[in-house]
Parts: structure tokens; C-alpha cells; sequence
């Protein structure tokens, strides 16, 4: 479902990452689609579902933009905002 296969042919996991090109935010339900194979409009409409009926669409979509790290990036931005705050306080 979720794999790419590699030159050699063997399937390789696809990572969970924030998308750089499909985002109206920050990306999040971009990336959660192409990691489920599910189409982006779907997966906006479950997290604001969430966010209208539940409140905790919004706080679920705060925490998968500070922990899952965005396309070309290793790090989740949690991770540097914690070395920042770690640096300023030696």
C-alpha cells in the first residue's frame, strides 16, 4: 500500500513526511494522503470534521505540524525549536 519500489526492486517503506508540494498550511493532510494512498481532500475533510465536531482536529493537526518533519528535511520542527530553546538557555 504504502511502498516504492527501489532499482533493484525491492519495496522500500514510504516515510511519513509533511508535503512541499500539495499543502494549504503546512502540508499535513498532503503528506498523511500520499503516505495512505488517499486522495488530499479526503483527509482535509476528516481533520476538519474533527476540528467541528470534536475540537481535537485542531490540536491533532498542531502536534503532526511540529512532529512529522516536512519533504527534504530529516528533523521535525519541534527538533529545532528544542535546540534553539536547549542553545539559549546554556
Amino acid at each position: 500500500m504504502n511502498t516504492i519500489t527501489t532499482d533493484t526492486g525491492q519495496p522500500r517503506a514510504c516515510q511519513l513526511r509533511r508535503s512541499g508540494d500539495d499543502k494549504m498550511l503546512a502540508g499535513v493532510a498532503g503528506g498523511i494522503a500520499r503516505y495512505l494512498n488517499a486522495d488530499v481532500t479526503l483527509v482535509r475533510v476528516i481533520i476538519a470534521a474533527l476540528a467541528l465536531f470534536t475540537g481535537a482536529g485542531v490540536a491533532l493537526y498542531i502536534a503532526a505540524w511540529l512532529l512529522i518533519p516536512a519533504d527534504g528535511n530529516d528533523h521535525p520542527a519541534a527538533a529545532a525549536w528544542m535546540a534553539g530553546r536547549r542553545d539559549r538557555f546554556r
